[in-house]
């Protein structure tokens, strides 16, 4: 009976124990929870950043995608008056800036707010295209990766969305 007694104890001594670290527990866990809920994000301490949004790919959704995101990154509170972009497009990216695209408006727009556009000259040599049939707004790098090598050295974020 007497080793019934002590194994009943520390059973009960277990189960208290059991019990109060799970309420502990489920208070730090509900604790993160708020602190998770409650955050804002980083906090925008340089006078500036930069960053260099790339696309490669003519697939419409990924096109609008990225201008969509360069967009959104304009409108970041934390951001505003702090941001400078440049969007080059290069392999079946062309496809953004060919005058026979849906894009034009959209790219306009983003000029206005500052976003340099620049193609790839490589990708029209290697494609047999004209520089006529881009459109007339759009600059041109050498190279878009070489544009990519030389920003990300300069401290500017690489963005492929």
């Amino acid at each position: 009976m007497k080793k019934l007694s002590t194994i009943s104890r520390t059973l009960f001594t277990v189960l208290i124990l059991s019990a109060t670290l799970q309420a502990s527990n489920a208070q730090a866990i509900s604790k993160k929870l708020q602190q998770n809920r409650d955050f804002t994000g980083a906090v925008a301490q340089k006078d500036a950043y930069k960053a260099i949004y790339m696309i490669d790919v003519n697939d419409p959704y990924v096109i609008n995608k990225t201008l969509r995101n360069i967009s959104n990154a304009l409108k970041d509170p934390r951001l505003k008056g702090k941001l400078e972009v440049e969007l080059v497009a290069f392999s079946d990216g062309v496809a953004t800036y060919l005058k026979t695209s849906p894009y034009e408006s959209q790219l306009k727009t983003l000029i206005e707010k500052g976003v340099i556009v620049v193609q790839c000259a490589n990708t029209l040599k290697e494609k047999n295209m004209s520089r006529d049939q881009i459109f007339d707004f759009v600059g041109l790098v050498p190279s878009g990766n070489g544009e990519l090598i030389l920003r990300q050295a300069e401290g500017w974020s690489v963005i492929k969305p």
